[in-house]
């Protein structure tokens, strides 16, 4: 048996090299000749998944170890018998903790503000669902807006009232072009014109969520705070974006140790599955013990005291900036930003919460 996979996944050796021969690849350039003979392909979601990669090919199973399923083409794997699998949730907890980190790193006092700062979460499923109750566990009041999930615990609130009463947005939806809730430009000019000028604003699912050049002009108008790990137009970023940013991170939101080996262990379970052999490794055995930060004090006295620690976010915003060359990031130098970023762990693996 062949894989292909993807030279990012974590611990790709460790779940799979037990049954196949594994070649290694940039994910953004696979090619049908890359892919022709494999079994199995195990991608990230810089992989165009399509029918031209797919065609005549010997693959069996397509395995992407991410949330989303937008760089997928389900319709035509099915057409072709090609059983698949994604990772819904693995970085859940990951992208969770990064949106709390950025709004502690750009105001440290909102651990005081309690019921007096309010978070609103656009879109509440996996990720969405976790920051709520992680929120929560801070003393913030959390609105929600999601046509499809209403949330126990939170207040629901249709979206333009949402616009309207937040202190910050949070967003955590796919991104959709279609249907009766397109997702596609959902912050454009009409929405920014709703929102508070003081309102801090966080995307860390898919960057044309966001009208960039409606961004760039209420930004100038509003000088309001902005938290990118996604961009409308990735992987360049334009540096007239960067610089009008509060933080800008190279889509690493999800980038924890935990989020990225429990990625692989899920679509590890469904090669298991589509193959008939049992699936018997964990990927917590690989784990290695780091620092526990919160067990001599509360959450909020860890948080104040080890936040830098537990997640240097602002190290992240440096290096993605230094990248700039002739006015932009270009793909080369985003991609090698991900490539060699140094996992960071959740707050369970120093003895912090989880939701």
């Amino acid at each position: 048996m062949k894989i292909i996979a993807d030279e990012n996944l974590a611990f790709t050796d460790y779940f799979f090299a037990e049954f196949a021969e594994i070649q290694h690849k940039a994910g953004r350039t696979l090619t049908y000749a890359d892919v022709e003979n494999a079994d199995a392909l195990l991608v990230r979601s810089v992989t165009k998944v399509n029918r031209d990669l797919i065609d005549q090919t010997k693959i069996k199973f397509v395995g992407s170890a991410t949330i989303g399923t937008d760089h997928l083409d389900i319709q035509a794997l099915e057409q072709k018998h090609i059983r698949w699998s994604n990772a819904a949730g693995c970085n859940a907890q990951a992208v969770a903790e990064y949106v709390i980190t950025a709004l502690l790193h750009l105001n440290i006092d909102l651990l005081e503000k309690n019921k007096a700062f309010t978070l609103a979460i656009v879109g509440l499923g996996n990720v969405g669902s976790r920051l709520a109750v992680m929120a929560q566990l801070l003393g913030w009041h959390v609105i929600g807006y999601d046509p499809y999930v209403q949330l126990d615990g939170i207040e629901n609130v249709a979206f333009e009232q949402l616009l309207k009463r937040a202190d910050a947005i949070s967003i955590h939806v796919p991104l959709t072009n279609s249907g009766e809730y397109p997702t596609q430009h959902l912050f454009n000019q009409a929405a920014f014109a709703q929102m508070k000028d003081s309102t801090i604003l966080i995307n860390s699912a898919r960057g044309p969520v966001i009208q960039q050049s409606a961004l760039i002009e209420n930004i100038e108008k509003t000088k309001r705070q902005v938290v990118l790990d996604v961009f409308e137009f990735e992987p360049e970023i334009s540096q007239q974006l960067l610089d009008q940013l509060a933080l800008a991170t190279p889509h690493i939101a999800g980038y924890s140790l935990e989020g990225k080996a429990r990625g692989t262990q899920m679509i590890y379970d469904a090669f298991c599955n589509t193959f008939g052999y049992k699936a018997s490794k964990r990927f917590e055995s690989q784990l290695p013990h780091v620092d526990q930060y919160f067990e001599q004090h509360d959450l909020k006295t860890a948080l104040k005291q080890h936040l830098t620690q537990i997640y240097n976010i602002a190290e992240d915003d440096r290096q993605l900036r230094a990248c700039v060359e002739a006015g932009k990031v270009e793909q080369t130098a985003f991609d090698l930003l991900r490539k060699n970023y140094l996992l960071r762990r959740e707050w369970a693996a120093h003895g912090g919460p989880k939701a």
